[in-house]
């Protein structure tokens, strides 16, 4: 019998950077009593969001990292040629970390759709999710974590 469960799932992240969630989601299923299904993550918020990627080696996630924050800096944009004038974010409403914050989110990922099976996510053996926090300080973050799966 197909059953679905709709939970939320609570993390804090103390700055910008990874929070790995692959335990506490593998929590949520094996608790759901589900066993085979898919479970879909959706990250509430425009300033972080969802990764899949290496968990063996952490200088991997500070190279990431590194290269989203050279790619969309904090200082403003300027033209992708090089040339022209650093022109400063129009937003900034909540600091000069917050228009950033948006584009590295639309540039990224705000929801994984991911199999599980025997109340597990089904993941490669170096991989992890991830929560990645794009603002400076740390932040309450909500997860809507949909399971639809059989017992």
């Amino acid at each position: 019998m197909l059953s679905q469960i709709l939970s939320r799932l609570s993390v804090q992240t103390s700055a910008e950077g990874f929070t790995d969630l692959t335990a506490r989601i593998n929590g949520a299923i094996a608790h759901s009593g589900l066993s085979t299904g898919l479970a879909v993550i959706t990250c509430l918020h425009t300033s972080c969001s969802l990764t899949i990627n290496e968990n063996a080696d952490p200088r991997v996630l500070v190279d990431l990292a590194a290269y989203l924050r050279a790619l969309v800096p904090e200082e403003g944009v300027k033209p992708i040629s090089g040339r022209g004038e650093l022109r400063a974010y129009r937003h900034a409403d909540e600091g000069p970390d917050d228009m950033p914050a948006h584009i590295r989110t639309a540039l990224t990922c705000t929801s994984l759709n991911l199999s599980f099976q025997g109340g597990r996510l089904l993941l490669g053996i170096w991989q992890a999710v991830y929560l990645w926090e794009h603002r400076c300080a740390g932040s309450s973050r909500q997860l809507s974590l949909h399971l639809i799966g059989e017992t």
